[in-house]
């Protein structure tokens, strides 16, 4: 209260309305009696009015009408506006009721009409101001544009965003913009307007709208649509040959975080060229509940996920274990503001310590193995090969028997699309290690990997990236015109690991179905253009060669692997056969890959390049190496 009374506007306001009220209420009068008041009614008109007066004023400031500034009057205003008159005039009628029971000539036409011409009264005075404030902003910025200079576009969405985006563009000049309609699927908007704004067709008539009205530009206002409808949208804008963008969210909008200029946050999912799959996650909490569970490379973008999942069905226990001290720190003091995240324990270290991985497992016993930790750069291990000896091999290794040593249930192993027919390092060592998880079945741990293409958004991967590179104005570099990769996100990974925990009785190589590859030059051109841009006008797009170890196109089966199919419909299982060039015996195989592994600890402890690509290509036939120069 004190606040207000020390505002000189806060009396002006009052006066303002208490002239508004008298007025109301004079004029209810004589519209109820055709401007002819005899003696009597102009006698209880000059009694009654300042009664009627102070109970409206009080009513109104109970409903908080005078903290506002009434320059940004909105409809939510005008909403309390009406219950405040409504209110008010409810009781006038209840005293009158009360006390005179509408006898002794008191008319209940003029109370009601009093309460509507109140309403309208006092809500065309604040638009009065609003309108006024409006004015002179736009004389001030003296950046008004001629309809001749202004940009003419077209809006795809005739909903509540649209609606927002139009009435920006309409209230601020200096935008340059010019609507001229909207686009809408729905047909019961066709022929309807919006602030004036017609709503022109479907999309499926853009074209022709476009040519017609001279469009320059489409503004894609649908911020809730699927990956789906986001690139059908972009492909029919693509067919105009007109640049395009799409806006931020409405809530983004309303609370002035973003202007019309800022674009919305790109959707990972809107680039996969495929609907994310959602997996069933009832089985898998019957084989984490109250369990202890450890996750390797917990720090990373698939692990940390993975953890964040599990979490959620509140283990036993959950370790994790990295060795990068930061990421660890991160995922910890994450998880530690989940419920049941107190039950996690940290592990700093590097899976290849045996000793410590030894005494992580006696301590806690884990039931169930995440093994998450690798390096996958591909360019990096093709320098520094005996990184992938030591970590993907001889780390994984360690991890794998400390789990059958002592009694894990479940090993699900992460691996990747490049373990077949490898061409790099990173793909022949993660080959490598699904050789080693083979030759351990029926040691009574079930042990399964799961292999999957790029994660969208994960550290490295090449959308952040591109991302980085717009942001810097360009230029995006693509390695090559036809390469092509599987993608999906970093939930559906974890989601997948999860579930071939739940699934896997031994032995299996999890994979989802992913569509149809994608080509990265177009995932690069949606990229930019999803970000307000124009691929090649404003963002130049160079093609800098294959990279060392790099494929034009992945694969997710090699030889030996057959198919079985899973009561999932959107994952397949591998069973693979014994490893081409290996004795058909299990323990001659189990001995002929010691010795080779042997041999490739002593080719990494001396950094020879040459001969950890020669001893791995002994390992994994299949594989491919490149003459690609080491870093020592």
């Amino acid at each position: 209260m004190k606040m207000h009374l020390k505002n000189p506007y806060f009396y002006l306001m009052l006066l303002g309305d208490a002239i508004l009220f008298a007025g109301a209420l004079v004029l209810a009068y004589l519209f109820r009696f055709e401007f002819s008041l005899d003696a009597f009614f102009a006698q209880q008109l000059r009694t009654i009015w300042i009664p009627i007066l102070l109970v409206k004023l009080c009513i109104f400031f109970l409903f908080g009408l005078y903290k506002g500034m009434w320059r940004y009057t909105s409809t939510r205003d005008f909403w309390r506006l009406l219950q405040a008159s409504a209110t008010s005039t409810l009781l006038i009628m209840a005293f009158i009721f009360i006390f005179y029971r509408f006898e002794g000539g008191y008319s209940r036409a003029v109370v009601l009409m009093d309460g509507g011409l109140t309403f309208l009264f006092t809500g065309g005075l604040r638009m009065a101001i609003r309108s006024f404030f409006t004015m002179r902003e736009r004389e001030s910025q003296g950046a008004f544009f001629p309809a001749t200079q202004r940009k003419r576009i077209l809006i795809v969405g005739a909903g509540s965003a649209g609606e927002k985006i139009l009435r920006e563009i309409i209230e601020n000049d200096h935008l340059r913009y010019s609507v001229v309609g909207f686009i809408d699927d729905d047909r019961r908007k066709h022929g309807r307007s919006i602030h004036g704004i017609p709503v022109l067709g479907s999309l499926h008539e853009i074209t022709s709208i476009v040519e017609n009205h001279d469009v320059k530009e489409i503004l894609i206002a649908i911020p809730s649509a699927t990956g789906d409808q986001i690139r059908r949208i972009v492909t029919v804008c693509k067919a105009c040959q007109i640049a395009y963008k799409t806006l931020p969210g409405i809530g983004e909008i309303i609370d002035g975080r973003v202007s019309i200029k800022t674009l919305r946050d790109v959707n990972y999912e809107d680039l996969l060229g495929r609907t994310p799959v959602q997996l069933d996650m009832g089985e898998i909490r019957g084989y984490l509940n109250g369990k202890t569970v450890l996750v390797t490379g917990c720090g990373g973008s698939i692990g940390a996920e993975l953890c964040r999942q599990i979490v959620r069905f509140q283990p036993q226990t959950l370790i994790l274990v990295d060795a990068n001290e930061a990421n660890l720190f991160h995922i910890e003091m994450e998880l530690h503001n989940e419920p049941h995240g107190d039950r996690c324990r940290a592990v700093l270290g590097r899976i290849q310590d045996e000793k410590l991985m030894t005494a992580v497992f006696e301590k806690y016993r884990p039931q169930v193995v995440f093994h998450a930790a690798a390096y996958k750069h591909v360019p990096m291990l093709e320098k520094n090969p005996w990184e992938a000896v030591f970590n993907n091999i001889i780390g994984s290794r360690v991890i794998m028997e400390a789990a059958r040593k002592h009694g894990t249930e479940r090993f699900v192993l992460v691996s990747t699309d490049k373990a077949v027919r490898p061409t790099n390092v990173m793909g022949a060592s993660k080959r490598v290690t699904e050789l080693l998880l083979h030759g351990l079945q029926g040691t009574g741990t079930r042990f399964m990997a799961v292999r999957f293409g790029n994660v969208v958004g994960s550290s490295g991967s090449v959308i952040p990236v591109f991302r980085n590179q717009i942001e810097q104005g360009g230029p995006v570099t693509v390695t090559h015109p036809e390469v092509r990769r599987f993608f999906m996100t970093i939930p559906e990974a974890a989601q997948l690991i999860l579930q071939a925990g739940g699934m896997g009785q031994g032995g299996e190589i999890f994979i989802l179905k992913m569509g149809t590859p994608v080509k990265i030059v177009d995932m690069a051109r949606d990229l930019i253009r999803l970000s307000g841009r124009e691929p090649d006008t404003d963002v130049k797009i160079i093609f800098t060669g294959l990279r060392h170890g790099e494929k034009l196109y992945e694969e997710l089966i090699t030889v030996g692997e057959g198919i079985v199919p899973t009561k999932h419909d959107k994952i397949m299982v591998l069973r693979t056969d014994s490893p081409a060039g290996f004795p058909p015996s299990k323990r001659e195989q189990d001995a002929l890959l010691d010795a080779q592994l042997a041999e490739l600890s002593l080719a990494a402890d001396r950094f020879d390049a040459p001969a950890i690509k020669q001893t791995l290509r002994a390992i994994v036939p299949e594989y491919l190496p490149q003459d690609t120069a080491s870093i020592l």
